[in-house]
């Protein structure tokens, strides 16, 4: 069944989106060039998801606070979000569906002994991995990815397969709306230039709402939503409450079927108990 599902005849992958990056894969680790604002992005998104898996556990390594985490870099480029999670001593594997990324990545990698052994690289799409890789990932990551994707209520279904049950997603993306049209495409690509003309179509921009809705039929509950605001003449990106731009979301896959999660237990106590703690809602 997974394997008709998620056959390589209809994929997710959209090969217009990689023609794009395929002329920009040498140009990854240029911290001053076309990936810019990725790099300074790692200043907010690394710390969201390093700080919201160590809220979720009780084991912590110093210096090492993600040792043992097995994660999911889905359409990792040249390894950005891969090589500071390593760091942090995940175990991670980055894929992405263009063989130029993948070896920008590997080459990068290559310069570091540690991430050499925490980081593999794959150049795959998401669906080609689902079933050799079932209920494998503690986390998966999908940054400024689900805006270029084909179809992207597949690419959810197969995050939900590869995940292991109570496992997070991590998820940044644009909303669609007429400012993430005018500051996204208008401003970023055509007048500021830092982002290449072409590279994003607001057609394909993603309302929170209809992401959360995806996400829930496909058995993964929202936990936070986070506006996220680019300043591009400091070059670097802050949190903010509207998402009306773009946004950050975790999402946790519900666990096995008839066996409650950590989490639940605790909202249940907390629901006996609604005058003991006081909760923030997100």
């Amino acid at each position: 069944t997974v394997k008709r599902l998620f056959s390589a005849s209809h994929s997710s992958v959209d090969s217009k989106e990689m023609k794009k990056f395929q002329l920009l894969a040498h140009k990854w680790w240029d911290e001053e060039g076309e990936y810019s604002a990725l790099h300074s992005m790692n200043d907010i998104r690394v710390p969201f998801i390093r700080d919201t898996l160590l809220n979720m556990s009780s084991n912590y390594h110093l210096g090492n606070p993600l040792s043992g985490v097995k994660i999911l870099d889905v359409g990792c480029g040249g390894g950005l979000l891969s090589e500071p999670l390593g760091r942090l001593g995940a175990s991670v594997t980055g894929i992405d569906p263009l063989e130029d990324n993948i070896r920008t990545a590997d080459q990068h990698k290559s310069f570091d002994p540690v991430l050499a052994k925490r980081i593999q690289y794959k150049s795959s799409s998401l669906e080609e991995i689902v079933e050799e890789c079932m209920e494998t990932f503690d986390v998966i990551v999908a940054s400024e990815v689900v805006e270029h994707v084909a179809d992207l209520e597949m690419f959810i279904k197969c995050c939900s397969q590869v995940l292991k049950p109570e496992g997070s997603l991590f998820i940044t993306t644009i909303n669609k709306t007429q400012l993430s049209y005018v500051l996204g495409i208008v401003v970023a690509e055509k007048i500021i230039g830092i982002v290449p003309e072409g590279t994003h179509e607001w057609e394909k921009f993603v309302p929170p709402e209809e992401l959360e809705r995806l996400l829930e039929i496909n058995g993964f509950s929202v936990k936070t939503v986070n506006g996220m605001l680019y300043n591009p003449l400091s070059g670097s990106w802050s949190w903010m409450e509207s998402t009306s731009i773009n946004y950050a979301m975790h999402a946790v896959k519900s666990g096995a079927q008839g066996q409650s999660s950590p989490a639940d237990a605790l909202s249940e106590l907390e629901s006996e108990q609604p005058l003991a703690a006081a909760g923030t809602t997100v």
